[in-house]
């Protein structure tokens, strides 16, 4: 399933995400925005795991002053996309 979320209070202003339906792991995420290089390396770390878990390790994460951060919004488009499974 594809799953696309527009995120909130950070510099990327989308993010997409394929979970398979079967076994809840990721397999891919993409933004738009933000920061090149960061959420790359982020795209590499959270593929092929259980989304899940991506969800609670990246949950909370700030950045800067800000209350969220790229990393936690993907953690809510993950929780999203898994309620919409369910």
């Amino acid at each position: 399933m594809t799953f696309t979320y527009t995120p909130h209070g950070v510099c990327s202003r989308q993010i997409v995400i394929d979970i398979d339906e079967n076994t809840n792991t990721i397999n891919s995420v993409s933004f738009t925005g933000g920061c090149n290089g960061n959420l790359k390396g982020i795209t590499r770390l959270v593929e092929g795991k259980k989304a899940e878990e991506i969800a609670d390790l990246l949950e909370g994460t700030t950045c800067g002053f800000k209350s969220t951060s790229c990393p936690d919004q993907l953690s809510r488009a993950i929780r999203a996309a898994l309620s919409e499974l369910n």
